[in-house]
This record gives structure tokens, C-alpha cells and sequence, in this order.
């Protein structure tokens, strides 16, 4: 069982970056303290976005479980 939280932890880590580096930037950050920001329009988003934004959700969901999982197991 802690073999098989520790893959999914592994996966849903590889996951999880994968999705967060998928998402528009949506932000300033450091790059419009210096100028190269761009204003772009916050008010809607697209539906892949609404999408992605859930899957993201969703993945950062299995990656607690199996860490609290793991948790679980190693104070057994």
C-alpha cells in the first residue's frame, strides 16, 4: 500500500507541475516591475481554462491524499 501511495504521490507531483505550468499567466510578477508587463483582459476566461482550472484542483486533491496517506502509514 505505501509503494503504491508513494507512485501516485510521484505521478500526481509530475502532474500537478505539468497543469500549473499549462495556466495563462494572469499576472504582473516580476516582470511588470520593470516594464514588461501587458495588460491583459481579466474578466473572462475560456472554457479550457475553466477546465484546466478544475483538473489543476482536482490533481492537488490526489497529491494531499497521498501525502496524508503515506502520513498515515509511517506512524503505524
Amino acid at each position: 500500500m505505501e509503494f503504491f501511495l508513494r507512485v501516485l504521490l510521484v505521478l500526481s507531483s509530475l502532474a500537478l507541475i505539468t497543469a500549473v505550468l499549462l495556466h495563462k499567466g494572469r499576472g504582473g510578477g516580476l516582470s511588470s516591475l520593470f516594464g514588461g508587463g501587458t495588460q491583459s483582459s481579466l474578466a473572462g476566461s475560456s472554457m479550457a481554462e475553466k477546465n484546466l482550472d478544475r483538473i489543476t484542483l482536482a490533481i492537488g486533491a490526489v497529491w494531499v491524499i497521498s501525502i496524508a496517506g503515506i502520513g498515515l502509514l509511517m506512524k503505524v
